[in-house]
This record gives C-alpha cells, structure tokens and sequence, in this order.
C-alpha cells in the first residue's frame, strides 16, 4: 500500500469552511467572514449532534416501546391461551357439577325413601307387638277359662253322665269341642302374631342397613358435589381473572402501540429536521470545495487511504430498509468487526477538524485528509472508546488516532468507519 505525503496537501476542510459564506450573495475572500462561517460551521454541528441526541433518545424510547410492545404481544396470546384454558375447564367442571348435583338428588330422595322405610319398619314393629301383646291376653284368658271349667275331655265324660237326653249330651259335647277349638285358634293366632313381630324386627334391622347404606352413598354424593362446587367457581373465578387478565394485557398493548407510534412519528420528525441539517452542511461543503482551485492528489482511488483497523467487514456501505423505522435509509459508512481497545489507525496524513460525543455514534473523530482527483475527502471514526487526538492536530498516515469501543448506538465492539466526498458519504472500500 502506498504512502502519500502530506507537505504538499492543499487547504483543509476547516480552511475551506472558514472561506464559505453564512449566506448566499456574500462574498469569500474575507477572512473576517470566514470566522463567522467557522462559528457557524460549530452551531450547526452542535444543533446536528443535539438532534442526533434526540434522535437516539428516541430511537432508545422506540426500541423499548417495541419490546414492550412485544412482550405485550406475547402476553396477550399467552393470557387469550390460558384464558381458553380455563373457560374449558370451567365448563367442564360445571358439567361434573351438573352430573353430580343430579346424582346427589338422587342420593338424597333415595336416603328419604330408606328413612321413610325405617320409619315404616319401626312403626309396623310397634303395631305387631301390641298384636301379639293383645293376643297373647286372649290365650292367657282362654287358658283361665278352660282351667276354670276343667278339661274339655272331661267335659265331655261329665256330660254323658250327666245328660238326659241325648240332645243334652250333643250339646255338651258340642262346647267342648268349641273350647277345644278356641284354644287352639287363640295359640296359632298368637304364634303368627309373633312370626309377624319377628319378620317386621327383620325388615326394621333391614330397613336400617338399607338406610345406614344410602346414608354413606348420599354423604359420598354430597361430599362430591361439594368439592365439585368449589372447584367449578374457583374454575369460573379463575376463567374471570384469566379475562380480566387479557383485558389488562390488551391494554397493555394498546399503550405499547401509542407510545410506539408516538415515539416513531416524533423521530421521524427529527429525523426530518437532521437531514434538512446535514444536507445544509453538505451544501457548505461542496460551495468550499469549489472555491478550492488547488489540485491536491491526482491518482488512482483505490489504495489512498489505509485500512484504519484490521478486521473483517461486518456491515458494508449501502441502503438498506430501517429496521425500526422502516423507511429506504444509507449505512453511510463500513463496519469493522473489531476487539474494543483496538488501535485505529490515520487513514492518511491530515488535520482533525472535529472531535465530540454523539448519542448516536458515540464519540466521533473527523479528519480532513485533503482533495483527492478534485474532491474534498473527510474520514470519521465512529463509536470509539476514546481518541489520542485532538481537534487541530495533525496526524500521520498510521498514525494511532483512537480505540475501538462501542459508544452511542451500539450492539458490540466495532469501528463505524465512514468517508465523506464533498461532504456526502461514499463507499469507504473505494478508497481503501
């Protein structure tokens, strides 16, 4: 690569600014009228790196308005998911409940059925055995009575002895036989009022099993019927916080959205007024650089300028869709993939006629390295950690001028490399 001298430079860029005018129609040869283009050169750099301020600011706001923004987007569809979620599980719950609340009628008249059984049951008890009581008084007056008259057989053998006729005899014979038959009657009416007590003493001890048994079945149902209860409004509780939930969320992103919105029109604005700016500078560039008749370099473009780090190119010059923005924009300058606190290097032998603090570039270095073939040439350093040199010096081509950082609008280390011609930035690797 070649070496270019720089004792034979033409006038700087700084030299030639301080020769421009703060207005059309004013003369350029005064010197007086140069040092008020050179302040104003300064204000309008200072008003340019206040907007670029803004401007990062805002694109900082944005950034973080879109990642609300996202995060609000995520949260929505995971707060609409969980919200469907739990409105199935609600209405599948009500579903049990409505089985099971059917089931625990069921239960409940089926325990009144076997309670009104047992009641049944006992009460029957109670009419058998004042049966069998009043029964076995009607044998216990039978037998008193048979006891008192003598035996039936007796009876009889008394009768034919005693009767005077045989219609007599018949007729005693007769009773007795009644007697006989009485007693009988009044024993087989007593033993069946006891067989019926003691049937009806089973039916009462089946009744309370059967009865004892539905108790355990309803309680179960119940029981069920309960915990299904709680579980179906803490299901439809949770299905309303999951929608009050989604309706904060989509509040959430609605907000995310305005700030979003407001934020992008209010840099777009900005970024209005930047380029309104900057293309105000470029025209005192180009009105200096045409009032510079000197030749400086005349040659080849390629190779004039050294590479300033050594690194790969990880960002080329060029248009490109703005990944916030969205608008057709330039990457005006060439990114080198570069370790902070590497050294960069002069791409040429010049002057530094600007050093300051960008929000958006960071801290920033430019070095006027002359006219080449006709043109003025500007190298800046982007997003660097910090610089050796100051506005005024002169520096060497190699010459070490700073260190590579990652200030301002960064992601990660690396130098932001950019040339301006005329004060419009061109590709750097034509030069390099």
């Amino acid at each position: 690569m070649r070496y270019f001298p720089g004792a034979a430079r033409p006038a700087s860029l700084a030299t030639l600014l301080i020769a421009a005018t703060l207005a059309a129609g004013v003369p350029l040869a005064h010197a007086a009228d140069g040092d008020k283009l050179k302040h104003k050169q300064h204000q309008v750099q200072g008003q340019i790196q206040q907007v670029q301020g803004d401007m990062d600011d805002a694109s900082k706001a944005i950034t973080k308005a879109k990642a609300e923004l996202a995060q609000a987007q995520d949260q929505l569809a995971s707060a609409q998911a969980d919200y469907a979620a739990k409105q199935a599980h609600a209405a599948d719950v009500q579903a049990q409940l409505q089985v099971a609340s059917a089931a625990n009628d069921q239960a409940q008249t089926a325990l009144q059925t076997a309670q009104a059984d047992l009641a049944q049951a006992k009460a029957d008890v109670v009419t058998g055995q004042a049966a069998v009581d009043t029964q076995q008084q009607t044998v216990k007056d039978t037998v008193v009575e048979l006891y008192q008259q003598g035996p039936p057989q007796l009876m009889a053998f008394n009768g034919f002895f005693h009767s005077e006729t045989a219609a007599d005899l018949t007729r005693k014979l007769e009773y007795a036989d009644t007697l006989v038959t009485d007693q009988t009657s009044a024993f087989d009416q007593l033993n069946a009022a006891e067989a019926a007590l003691r049937q009806k003493k089973d039916d009462v001890k089946a009744a309370e099993t059967a009865a004892d048994e539905q108790a355990d079945v309803a309680a179960q149902e119940l029981n069920n019927y309960e915990q299904l209860k709680q579980q179906a409004d803490a299901a439809v509780n949770d299905a309303l916080l999951a929608q009050n939930q989604v309706t904060l969320t989509v509040a959430a992103r609605q907000k995310a959205q305005h700030h979003a919105q407001r934020a992008k029109k209010r840099d777009r604005a900005q970024l209005r007024h930047l380029q309104q700016q900057e293309e105000h500078i470029k025209h005192l560039i180009a009105q200096a650089a045409a009032a510079d008749h000197s030749t400086g370099y005349v040659g080849a473009d390629t190779g004039f300028l050294l590479a300033p780090v050594t690194g790969p190119v990880t960002s080329p010059f060029g248009y490109r869709i703005h990944p916030i923005y969205h608008y057709w924009g330039l990457h005006d300058g060439t990114d080198f993939g570069v370790s902070c606190g590497e050294a960069m290097r002069a791409a040429a032998d010049g002057r530094v006629i600007s050093r300051y603090w960008s929000d958006v570039y960071g801290n920033r270095l430019y070095i006027d390295v002359g006219k080449v073939n006709g043109h003025n040439l500007t190298v800046v350093y982007n997003h660097a950690t910090s610089y050796r040199v100051s506005v005024g010096d002169h520096v060497t081509r190699g010459e070490t001028v700073g260190y590579v950082g990652s200030t301002g609008w960064s992601t990660g280390c690396h130098l932001h490399f950019t040339v301006l011609q005329d004060g419009t930035a061109v590709d750097p690797m034509n030069y390099l």
